[in-house]
């Protein structure tokens, strides 16, 4: 499912409308999966490495956490 999910955000489906459409996080869906700047240690080790490791502008591969799967879409960064 989230494969299906990442490839419609790829092919330009707009991001927080399939947030709000099929994420489970109550926190995060109604904000079109909005989680605003990241900093180190605020989130679970592999969110945060995948977090860090895709390019901006870039929808991550699946991540696998406790929590469940996650897409990771960057829109920016700032320094630390």
């Amino acid at each position: 499912r989230v494969q299906a999910v990442r490839k419609r955000a790829l092919a330009g489906e707009d991001f927080a409308t399939l947030a709000r459409q099929f994420s489970g996080d109550a926190n995060s869906a109604p904000n079109g999966g909005s989680l605003g700047f990241i900093r180190v240690f605020e989130t679970v080790y592999p969110f945060e490495t995948a977090a860090y490791q895709t390019p901006v502008g870039s929808v991550s591969e699946p991540v696998r956490t406790r929590f469940g799967y996650h897409l990771i879409r960057v829109d920016e960064r700032r320094p630390s």
